[in-house]
């Protein structure tokens, strides 16, 4: 193989790449404001983001602050994906490693580095209590407090709840798609059973009469 300068920085890159796993998830992202692509090796828009992802996470890399970077929701990663409910790929998220945001901005490189470079700073979390105001502090300061086994359950019935949430929407999508399935089908022996009555023969018989009335003038 030929080695370019541009080979070397793009293998560079790769290399400083991290993709993130239940395993160094807490040490990677520990006190950093952060910005997650989460995909699938397969996906056809993953591919085409990639290179423009990369650039980026080189363009922050070793920031002691602020951090870019891939979780493969195929392999290692898999528990991180489900754990903030990705349901599509590539999902984008940022902030606050325990308490993610939804990226919905445009996906090419210079979009992303403004919105990093704009957004990814220290936020108010348990890490960065100085930096919230006075109900968002606390409220930290209550759920510090909390018995441990009292925070977990809080934390489980909100779990819950949204679990039921998406299952209740869910099940009238379900529900929908059954309704349009069964429209359908009787749509479609509706129209069989006219045309089966004769409505085909009707048509003929004018178009039949059309033409003999025309050939006796």
């Amino acid at each position: 193989m030929k080695w370019t300068i541009a080979t070397f920085l793009g293998a560079a890159a790769v290399a400083q790449a991290i993709e993130l796993t239940p395993e160094n998830f807490d040490a990677e992202t520990a006190g950093k404001t952060v910005f997650i692509k989460y995909f699938a090796p397969w996906c056809g828009h993953c591919k085409k983001l990639k290179p423009d992802w990369d650039k980026l996470m080189e363009e922050f890399n070793s920031n002691p602050t602020q951090l870019i970077a891939d979780v493969d929701c195929t392999a290692e990663g898999k528990p991180l994906c489900d754990a903030v409910g990705v349901r599509g790929y590539p999902t984008l998220k940022w902030g606050d490693p325990s308490a993610l945001e939804d990226y919905q901005g445009g996906r090419d490189y210079e979009t992303l580095k403004a919105f990093a470079e704009k957004n990814l700073k220290p936020v108010c979390s348990p890490a960065n209590i100085d930096l919230c105001d006075a109900d968002k502090k606390a409220q930290i300061e209550k759920l510090l407090a909390m018995p441990d086994a009292e925070l977990e359950k809080s934390i489980q019935e909100n779990v819950d709840a949204m679990k039921k949430i998406e299952d209740e929407f869910n099940e009238f999508v379900q529900g929908l798609q059954k309704q349009y399935q069964d429209a359908t089908t009787k749509k479609e022996a509706d129209l069989a059973a006219i045309k089966d009555s004769g409505f085909g023969l009707m048509k003929a018989v004018k178009a039949h009469k059309a033409k003999g009335a025309k050939d006796e003038l």
